[in-house]
C-alpha cells in the first residue's frame, strides 16, 4: 500500500460508511431507513456501526460474537460463535480446518473458553436489556472489517434464525473472498483491497476498542 491508509480509526470508517450507505445516487438491493436495526459486531464493529445508525436514523444494538482461534495460532479462525439473544450459532471455517490439525479435545476446549466470553461480553453491553426485536426488520451487521469473515458468518446465521426481513452486511474494508462469501442479502464492502494482509493495515489508528467504548456507543441517544 503506498499514501495514507482510507481510513483514519473507527470513527471515520463508519462516517465514510454511513456516507455511502446515504447517498441518494446509491443503487441498493435493499431500502434502508428510520425501521431498520443496526447491530454491531463487537468489539470494533460498534464503534463502526454508531455513526450508520445515525445517519440512517435507526436502532443501534449489537450482536454478540466470538472467534474460534486454532489452539497455538489464535489469530487463525477455524469457526466463530455469535448470539442475538440466548440462542448460540456456530459456524466451522471448512477451508481453515482442511489445512490444520486440529485435536477435538483441543477444539472443544477453545469453544467453552469462547462460549464463557461470549456470554461474559454479553452481559457487559447488554446488561439487563432485552435483546433487540428482529423478526419483520431489516438488520445491517456492521464490523470494522472482514478477513476470513468467520465472525459475520456466525453472525448472519444468528440474525437468520431471527426472522429478518431482509441482512445487510456493512463494512469499511474486507478481502474480497470473505466479501463474496457472504449469503446475506447485500453486502456492502467499500474497499477490497488486494492483496489484503489485516484488517488493520487498512487503518492509520486501530487501537484496541474497549468494553467502555462499546458501552459508551450504545447509550449514547440518537442523533
Amino acid at each position: 500500500m503506498t499514501g495514507a491508509p482510507p481510513f483514519a480509526d473507527r470513527h471515520d470508517a463508519g462516517r465514510q460508511l454511513a456516507a455511502h450507505l446515504t447517498d441518494p445516487a446509491r443503487v441498493a438491493a435493499v431500502p434502508l431507513g428510520p425501521g431498520a436495526l443496526v447491530l454491531g459486531l463487537p468489539r470494533g464493529g460498534v464503534l463502526v456501526a454508531a455513526p450508520v445508525a445515525a445517519a440512517l436514523r435507526a436502532t443501534l444494538d449489537v450482536v454478540a460474537v466470538r472467534k474460534l482461534g486454532v489452539p497455538g495460532r489464535p489469530e487463525l479462525a477455524m469457526g466463530a460463535l455469535a448470539a442475538v439473544g440466548e440462542e448460540v450459532e456456530t459456524v466451522r471455517s471448512d477451508d481453515v480446518l482442511a489445512r490444520v490439525d486440529v485435536d477435538d479435545d483441543a477444539a472443544a476446549e477453545v469453544h467453552r473458553a469462547e462460549l464463557v466470553e461470549l456470554r461474559r461480553r454479553r452481559a457487559a453491553y447488554r446488561g439487563d436489556r432485552p435483546p433487540p426485536a428482529v423478526a419483520g426488520r431489516t438488520v445491517v451487521l456492521v464490523d470494522d472489517g472482514l478477513a476470513t469473515g468467520a465472525t459475520m458468518r456466525a453472525a448472519l446465521a444468528a440474525v437468520r434464525r431471527a426472522g429478518p426481513a431482509a441482512v445487510v452486511v456493512a463494512v469499511p474494508v474486507g478481502s474480497a473472498g470473505a466479501c463474496a462469501g457472504l449469503a446475506a442479502d447485500e453486502v456492502v464492502c467499500l474497499v477490497t483491497p488486494r492483496p489484503f494482509g489485516a484488517v488493520g493495515r487498512w487503518y492509520a489508528d486501530f487501537g484496541q476498542a474497549t468494553d467502555d467504548e462499546v458501552r459508551a456507543a450504545l447509550a449514547a441517544p440518537p442523533t
